[in-house]
């Protein structure tokens, strides 16, 4: 970045924020993820045209999705809808999910890589005369004890539901305690979601009767609840189901729910301890596709083969690759094996531990430059030794839009990730949409040279 223009930030930059100028404000107080690592949002959802499919999408922001597998798995029979999933203790993941309209179990499956399943075992509940088992979800207590909350019901119609909890009693989820009822909800509401902040438990619960979603809390998580919001009191509107909650990165907490009725999948937000939620947005790309997914988040690492020789494709443009061109300049071009040894040479750069943090990375052109942000254009200079330079040439790997591919963030302008427009590349500020992600994805490869 041009000197002069950073005088001018470090001058300006403190009224811009004062006067809540577009732009500046949200990347001044945005935090990036530690080095090395970045959040992975995985979501499972069974869909609008299968019950007995699971699909698994991850995001790195819980809001752009990518498909990761779909389907990922069919359980050898019934169905797999309202699939939720954890992370154990064992590094292995778990599903739980409503193997059919009518009966008396859930189903389990697992995972080491969240997208190649094996079924576990159908899990009866120990209730006589139960008619319906629906949405089991999984509850972490802070104590480590793994529970699921499932919703029961011994009408012979689709009414009276209560939610349940079950308690693994082994380390290797194969054994339950009796189902014990969560007091306060009811009596007829279905798919409750709980998490705990602090010592309180929140329930999120759709009233079968009135088709809202309501708000309880406990002390305890059996209860007794106190439901304290119902109708639409978080603007979720009616006829919705399903409610998830997931933790930001911000600290706030974003919920999906399944406008099932309007054909749509909807998030909203908060940030002041659950009592007030941002305008519901639809889920890109996914809305009305899926039905009744919940959300994993988790601190994932990232990395490049540090200390090699590696060529970077563009995830949208296969055929072209990171180049320096004699200008200096960074761009993306076609390369192949019918290339000039100048060309393939010009795509391959040594990774190197980051000038400015080893925990992020820094890449050198075989005429030992580095690739660095100067006026937010790529470009390969010799190194001048200054703290400066150390951090515009130093970026942090993030999760790409493709499996396998990194995004590189600038490590002194979070929020800006080298990507390439009309084949220059640019640091440019994240943009919430498909083309960017891709625009801003790369695979490391076997170098051209």
């Amino acid at each position: 970045m041009n000197r002069t223009v950073r005088a001018l930030l470090a001058l300006l930059g403190p009224l811009l924020l004062l006067l809540g100028f577009p732009g500046l404000q949200g990347t001044a107080s945005a935090a990036a993820p530690p080095a090395a690592q970045t959040t992975r949002y995985t979501m499972t959802a069974f869909t609008n045209t299968s019950e007995s499919n699971l699909y698994v999408y991850d995001s790195p922001d819980a809001t752009a999705f990518t498909l990761r597998k779909g389907p990922a798995y069919t359980p050898p029979s019934g169905l797999i809808r309202d699939p939720s999933i954890f992370k154990h203790t064992d590094g292995f993941y778990y599903l739980t999910y409503t193997t059919n309209w009518t009966g008396n179990t859930i189903g389990f499956a697992r995972s080491s890589d969240r997208v190649n399943w094996t079924f576990l075992y159908n899990h009866t509940i120990p209730i006589s005369g139960l008619t319906r088992t629906w949405a089991p979800e999984w509850f972490i207590d802070t104590d480590g004890s793994v529970n699921v909350i499932v919703t029961l019901s011994s009408a012979s119609t689709a009414t009276h539901f209560t939610p349940f909890k079950i308690t693994a009693t082994d380390s290797a989820l194969t054994t339950w305690s009796a189902p014990t009822q969560l007091a306060g909800i009811g009596p007829n509401n279905i798919d409750t979601f709980i998490v705990k902040t602090g010592s309180t438990y929140h329930a999120f619960t759709k009233n079968e009767t009135t088709k809202y979603i309501e708000y309880a809390t406990a002390s305890s998580l059996a209860g007794p609840y106190t439901i304290t919001r119902t109708g639409d009191w978080a603007g979720f509107g009616s006829w919705v189901e399903g409610p998830a909650l997931v933790r930001l990165d911000d600290g706030g907490w974003r919920i999906y729910y399944d406008g099932y009725r309007a054909g749509k999948y909807w998030y909203s937000d908060s940030h002041d301890n659950f009592a007030t939620w941002s305008t519901p947005t639809e889920v890109p790309a996914l809305s009305g596709f899926i039905r009744h997914a919940t959300v994993l988040k988790e601190t994932v690492a990232v990395s490049l083969p540090a200390n090699t020789a590696q060529s970077l494709r563009s995830v949208n443009f296969p055929d072209r690759y990171a180049v320096v061109r004699s200008d200096n300049l960074g761009y993306i071009d076609p390369v192949s094996s019918s290339s000039s040894a100048n060309v393939k040479q010009s795509a391959a750069f040594t990774v190197a531990p980051g000038l400015a943090d080893a925990k992020c990375y820094s890449f050198r052109d075989s005429f030992g430059r580095y690739m660095r942000h100067w006026d937010f254009r790529i470009r390969f200079d010799a190194s001048n030794g200054t703290d400066t330079f150390d951090k515009d040439a130093t970026f942090c790997a993030r999760t790409g839009s493709t499996a396998g591919s990194v995004s590189l963030e600038s490590y002194n302008y979070p929020g800006r990730y080298i990507r390439h427009y009309n084949y220059a590349l640019r640091v440019d500020a994240f943009q919430d949409t498909a083309t960017f992600r891709a625009d801003s994805s790369f695979t490391a490869v076997t170098p051209w040279a």
